[in-house]
């Protein structure tokens, strides 16, 4: 069942329904759900589908002329191989001049550029030239989030200005998420959504059909899972040194947050490891965090953000011996269970920053930016966090007058009381002047004391708990 992707699906059918060429780009990082949505899309409409392989050109070219013949022919074994590109192209051409609207799918195109460099400035100019008077439906997808951005995307690329629109396909929100699952708790979903990371097959995958415990051991916690080597497994289909890339990912799992940190950990120079992590961050599995006030590069740190990476790389080393002796059916509850709601707090962190963003009818000015914050404490001399800072557009030049959301996001399972709001003012006042207004949120899963509740009445606080976040 197809779940989600209402606004990606709605666009695609609208650029249908238009007349001439189109040139659609849809892209995102492997396992995201970019071939569902063209499947969905394309399930009942014409279509030349094309799955360009990990492999050479001829090897591509034989794929290209099976898919071109099985449009007229959808039940063949075998097709007449073309003798070159141009020809399989001409075909296409052919095809799109007869045809009222058909859709032509290239899918993971960076592997068909890979296979030969020409691609691009042949499919620039068969735009231009050939199909620009037809009523032809191109779509090119590709999970190389690099080679899309800059081979395709980017001014540098022969294909720049070709698209008639583009369509980066992110994880799901935790919203959507929840749609797989209407049966469970929130916070089920919650943590369904911190073990997948929005990302739909992973989902699938972890199959919850009973209890999210029993779904980890079955298909996450055991070797002959697919969960338990996708991590491996993707790095290896992705990167030339998934060695070096595993070493990065365990080195900022284990604790190192600085390029320094993490370079002498993952045995690396620390001349060269900055390549590595911009690799990793281009894959979204981790990112540079700033303070989203007075940023500085001094003050950065790396973070794997990718949820279910996250997930793996915190539960699955460190318990390898049991995972590997199927015995972690015994110590779950002390190896995994009594530690998921710490885990949680990032995730937390995530959802209610979304929570903010998917409503901002609800807040008290439109926000520029959000993210969270962290400093040294002029008093109590330490280094103080913000989970939440949400910042109004800047009327000026200058800092004062601006506007703050300042939250605190408290995944614990007791109340949230008054101490919390004093805090927020305290490590507020850091960084915000006389002239600055701050609107305080705290966010729980298990609620609020009588006395915070109290603050809330008089406007001090603006309180959300976990089930109002699920509120659609």
């Amino acid at each position: 069942m197809f779940l989600c992707r209402e606004k990606e699906l709605n666009v695609l059918n609208k650029r249908y329904k238009k007349n001439g060429l189109e040139c659609i780009v849809i892209y995102g990082r492997r396992r995201v759900g970019k071939t569902a949505i063209i499947n969905e899309f394309t399930k009942d409409k014409p279509t030349i589908y094309f799955p360009a392989l990990n492999t050479n050109a001829q090897g591509n070219l034989t794929a290209l002329s099976k898919a071109i013949y099985a449009y007229h022919h959808p039940d063949t074994q075998s097709a007449p191989v073309y003798r070159s590109f141009d020809d399989a192209f001409s075909e296409v051409t052919r095809i799109a001049k007869e045809s009222e609207r058909v859709i032509f799918v290239i899918d993971e195109l960076p592997y068909l550029a890979k296979a030969d460099d020409s691609i691009p400035s042949r499919l620039q100019h068969l735009l231009d030239h050939d199909w620009a008077n037809t009523e032809l439906f191109l779509i090119l997808c590709g999970s190389s989030m690099s080679f899309m951005e800059k081979d395709v995307l980017s001014e540098k690329s022969p294909l720049f200005g070709r698209r008639t629109a583009q369509l980066r396909i992110d994880p799901l929100s935790y919203l959507d998420t929840a749609r797989f699952h209407p049966e469970l708790s929130n916070q089920d979903n919650a943590l369904i959504y911190g073990i997948t990371g929005g990302v739909p097959h992973y989902i699938n995958k972890l199959d919850v059909t009973g209890s999210i415990k029993d779904a980890l051991l079955e298909n996450l916690l055991d070797t002959s899972s697919y969960l338990f080597e996708e991590p491996e497994n993707l790095l290896k289909q992705e990167l030339r040194e998934p060695a070096v890339y595993n070493a990065i990912i365990t080195a900022i799992a284990n604790g190192a947050t600085r390029q320094n940190e993490i370079a002498d950990k993952a045995g690396l120079e620390r001349s060269v490891c900055s390549k590595y992590l911009k690799v990793l961050t281009n894959l979204g599995i981790i990112h540079r965090i700033e303070p989203v006030v007075n940023k500085s590069s001094r003050k950065s740190f790396y973070r794997i953000t990718d949820h279910f990476f996250r997930f793996w790389y915190r539960f699955v080393p460190g318990n390898m011996m049991a995972i590997s002796a199927g015995t972690i059916g015994r110590t779950y509850e002390a190896s995994v269970g009594s530690y998921l709601s710490v885990y949680m707090g990032l995730v937390f962190e995530d959802i209610c920053r979304q929570y903010l963003i998917m409503h901002p009818e609800k807040l008290p000015f439109p926000i520029s930016e959000i993210g969270e914050w962290w400093g040294a404490h002029p008093v109590k001399k330490k280094e103080i966090q913000l989970d939440i800072v949400a910042v109004s557009a800047k009327a000026n030049n200058t800092r004062s007058g601006r506007q703050y959301i300042i939250g605190s996001c408290k995944y614990k399972n007791e109340e949230i009381g008054t101490d919390e709001l004093d805090l927020l003012h305290d490590y507020a006042s850091v960084f915000t002047n006389g002239d600055d207004t701050c609107f305080y949120y705290i966010f729980s899963k298990s609620g609020f004391t009588k006395g915070l509740k109290d603050l809330a009445n008089e406007g001090q606080v603006v309180l959300i708990c976990l089930q109002e976040i699920y509120e659609d």
